[in-house]
């Protein structure tokens, strides 16, 4: 009875406006797209299993906190600090050479976010060579 009576307690599942997306070379954008834009942008792709509690309490949460850390639909506001730009772009980097993103969770779902070490390598050395770009 309670796995039913939790159904009725709402979540926000939206997908706001693009104030202005990250812009990057076609491969590069395209495996972001792929791997991380359901939690890191207003691009979400909601899963159906996002509509259940208590599993939409988590998805919420996590694609909330994504976008908080990191936005690529609200790119232009990084860009119009250079050192928050540059900051982001090392950490981007870091995460997806180090393997923390996308998590094991994540991944488990949704193979498209498992990236080869291939892309790996592209992402961090497109995003270091931008921080670098933007520093200078």
């Amino acid at each position: 009875m309670a796995i039913v009576a939790i159904q009725f307690i709402p979540v926000q599942r939206s997908n706001p406006p693009i104030p202005g997306d990250l812009v990057a070379p076609a491969p590069v954008k395209n495996t972001l797209r792929a791997a991380c834009y359901d939690c890191h942008s207003n691009r979400t792709r909601w899963p159906w299993y996002g509509a259940l509690a208590p599993a939409s309490w988590l998805v919420v949460h996590e694609v909330s906190e994504g976008r908080r850390r990191l936005n690529f639909s609200d790119w232009i506001s990084y860009t119009a600090d250079p050192a928050t730009a540059s900051h982001k772009l090392e950490e981007i980097a870091e995460f997806v050479s180090s393997g923390k993103m996308a998590p094991w969770y994540y991944t488990i779902l949704h193979p498209e976010a498992r990236l080869s070490p291939a892309q790996r390598r592209m992402i961090a050395s497109w995003a270091r060579r931008e921080a670098g770009r933007i520093a200078n």
